[in-house]
């Protein structure tokens, strides 16, 4: 299974696209499609039907939509957007901003 480099809640921008320069956090990775669903970035509108028996309501409604994983890059605290290497500590595997050696938050696998 392919991994990606940027996990569940990182803040990444966009890099490509209509919505370029625009910076948020990551809701959900699909790693085996290569996309990423990013909060407030390529917001599609939705038709949704109102179920019988049910008290949704119906309407047109904006949800996000995947983006390419290659088209956002993940910001570092000290740097903005960066490229992601690795480092070993003991141990572990961690993930480290490639222009200031910083360690980034998150879990790697």
């Amino acid at each position: 299974m392919p991994s990606l480099n940027i996990l569940r809640n990182d803040t990444v921008k966009v890099l490509t696209g209509s919505d370029r320069g625009k910076t948020g956090r990551v809701l959900r990775v699909f790693p085996d499609k290569g996309t990423v669903l990013v909060e407030h970035v390529r917001v599609v509108k939705k038709t949704i039907s109102s179920k019988t028996g049910q008290r949704t309501q119906g309407g047109i409604a904006d949800q996000e939509s995947p983006i390419s994983a290659s088209n956002v890059a993940l910001v570092c605290p000290n740097c903005g957007p960066v490229r992601v290497g690795y480092k070993t500590e003991g141990d572990q595997r961690v993930r480290v901003c490639r222009k200031c050696g910083q360690t980034l938050p998150g879990k790697t696998r």
